[in-house]
């Protein structure tokens, strides 16, 4: 024992007892937080010297959960058609490329709706949306453009038709997805189609079959988000073309869909609309989970 626990035996066992108390009483340690230095002490005139009231019973809401990366590892390469500014490159978007074993022109400038409202815009737009939601459900998306500009033009459709492709630039896709809208002038001409390749060799044979399930796949969620199919092209929402660079120089799984026609008021009402754009992105989304089967 100490030399301040020396007096007699009652005394002592009185004074360290009341030292020991007061050790109990005082301010407490500090603790050193996790990355940072010992936070300050409590003034000893702010210390409590009764018992704190027992916290009340808080029911606490579980944290929201966040969904799971279930197309972690997956690219996704989103071909929103055209460029906006495109009109404006006539001899650019004219020049004769590669389509599949025959040649077409670079690029095309679109349809628009009756006010005015641009394909190119409306596919760029819906292209955002669905890169945003397989993006949160873990995909890497490769879009073909990087912008929605009125003084740029292209790229030009054999770029498009190879992008993904195993020994281009940028990582090898498990599908692909061309973004578009029709611009039909036939009377009562309403509803989307979606396009898969035909086999044609030694263009498409790998692709063809594996393309037409993802075709079915697009065109059954299309249908439960609502939306109606084509009256006026392919069968039952589905098309089948063998003219289609973008889709006939694809060494990966890919359909063109054509979500509505710009030129009917009701289809047009949809493509302009937020929620309606959204629900084309959500759907596709939910095509390409099933695709994968994820």
């Amino acid at each position: 024992m100490s030399s301040s626990c020396s007096a007699p035996r009652t005394v002592a066992f009185l004074i360290c007892a009341a030292v020991l108390l007061g050790a109990c009483a005082g301010t407490p340690v500090p603790v050193e937080p996790s990355g940072g230095p010992a936070a300050p002490s409590a003034p000893l005139s702010t210390v409590a010297t009764t018992p704190p009231e027992p916290e009340p019973m808080v029911t606490r809401t579980a944290p929201t959960m966040v969904p799971a990366a279930h197309l972690a590892g997956v690219v996704v390469v989103v071909d929103p058609g055209h460029q906006l500014g495109n009109a404006a490159f006539p001899a650019q978007i004219g020049q004769p490329v590669e389509a599949g074993g025959f040649s077409k022109p670079c690029n095309t400038t679109g349809t628009a709706t009756e006010g005015g409202y641009a394909e190119a815009t409306f596919t760029w737009e819906v292209a955002l949306r669905l890169r945003r939601e397989l993006q949160r459900a873990g995909a890497r998306v490769l879009l073909t453009r990087t912008s929605n500009d009125g003084g740029a033009w292209g790229p030009c459709v054999d770029v498009r038709g190879r992008a993904g492709n195993p020994g281009q630039p940028g990582p090898t896709a498990d599908l692909k997805i061309s973004i578009h809208a029709d611009g039909s002038l036939e009377a009562g001409a309403h509803g989307f189609h979606v396009i898969a390749p035909t086999e044609v060799d030694p263009w498409t044979t790998d692709i063809a079959g594996t393309s037409l399930r993802l075709a079915g796949l697009v065109r059954d969620a299309l249908v439960d988000a609502g939306l109606a199919t084509s009256t006026y092209v392919g069968s039952d929402g589905i098309d089948v073309r063998d003219d289609l660079a973008t889709l006939n120089l694809s060494d990966v799984p890919t359909v063109l869909v054509e979500l509505g026609n710009m030129r009917d008021d009701g289809d047009a009402a949809l493509m302009t609309s937020a929620a309606g754009q959204q629900d084309y992105a959500s759907a596709m989304a939910a095509a390409v989970e099933r695709f994968l089967d994820r």
